[in-house]
């Protein structure tokens, strides 16, 4: 026979939305940062492909335009 649940506290229930708000925000920044890095590494992968196959100009270095 299984005992009655006592009523939800409201203040428990809001703890618990801010947590789990949290969770969802944080959760999302790890995405985020994840995907960053994914593509930080491909780049670094391809810049390293240019420069043993011998080509110079893998990483030509951006000038102001003249005045």
């Amino acid at each position: 026979m299984q005992q009655p649940r006592p009523p939800e506290d409201p203040d428990e229930d809001r703890e618990r939305s801010r947590n789990n708000l949290l969770f969802l925000v944080v959760a999302v920044l790890l995405v985020i940062a994840g995907i960053w890095l994914v593509n930080k590494l491909i780049d670094l992968r391809n810049l390293q492909n240019c420069l043993e196959s011998g080509r110079r100009n893998c990483a030509p270095i951006e000038t102001p335009p003249p005045r």
